[in-house]
């Protein structure tokens, strides 16, 4: 039976916090690959730990959203890191979008749609009119028309992003049972999740606090 994907959020820029979770997920009955975010990234040995890893899924969460040569221009920028995944948000633009494949070469880009901490009013707020399942389903068929190879929607998305996007949809939102909601407003569990088509799943803070205890409750609900 092939592996389920799981991302952990390597939210943090403690080497030896992030040491301990490749450390702590090796040998798993899961697929394990690690996102790290502008947070790590950025941090001063962020950079040279990525770039040293090896034989490890490593997904940059750069979330680019610019003009089309800036963002082409911070692919080739960190071509040195072999990242397998690099985030841009859809928002960019179709041309933007293009630019950025166009330099990708082995690395997925995958489009951001709509982050999991907004909900219909905060779309108001900052001046959509859609709703958010409206803009995600607009933003997924745009993806899709600009080649991209994975998309990250929220759990409640998936079904409708299915129908335009055929590739990889990574998942994000993601509660294991009876954890809160923290600052994510569309969230799901693990197993519904994948129900609804996800490939792969991202979390963070419920799986990081105690590893070994969290991976071996991922096994009970997702079983």
């Amino acid at each position: 039976m092939k592996k389920k994907k799981i991302f952990i959020a390597c939210d943090t820029t403690s080497l030896k916090k992030i040491k301990k979770i490749i450390k702590e997920t090796q040998n798993s009955k899961f697929s394990f690959g690690y996102k790290f975010g502008l947070q790590f990234l950025n941090s001063k040995n962020g950079r040279k730990f990525v770039s040293s890893l090896k034989n490890k899924i490593t997904f940059g969460d750069y979330k680019l959203a610019d003009i089309p040569n800036t963002c082409a221009s911070a692919i080739k920028a960190v071509r040195d890191l072999k990242l397998n995944y690099i985030t841009i948000h859809i928002s960019s633009g179709l041309k933007a979008l293009k630019a950025a494949k166009k330099v990708s070469g082995k690395t997925k880009l995958i489009g951001v749609t709509v982050l999991t901490s907004l909900d219909n009013k905060s779309l108001k707020e900052i001046g959509f009119e859609k709703e958010v399942k409206k803009l995600v389903l607009h933003q997924a068929k745009l993806a899709s028309k600009a080649k991209l190879d994975a998309i990250v929607c929220s759990p409640q998305e998936i079904k409708i992003v299915k129908k335009v996007f055929k590739k990889e949809i990574i998942t994000p939102g993601i509660r294991l049972l009876g954890d809160g909601k923290n600052d994510q407003k569309r969230v799901m569990s693990p197993k519904q999740a994948f129900k609804n088509g996800a490939t792969a799943l991202v979390i963070g803070r419920s799986l990081t606090g105690n590893i070994k205890k969290n991976i071996q409750k991922l096994t009970r609900e997702l079983n």
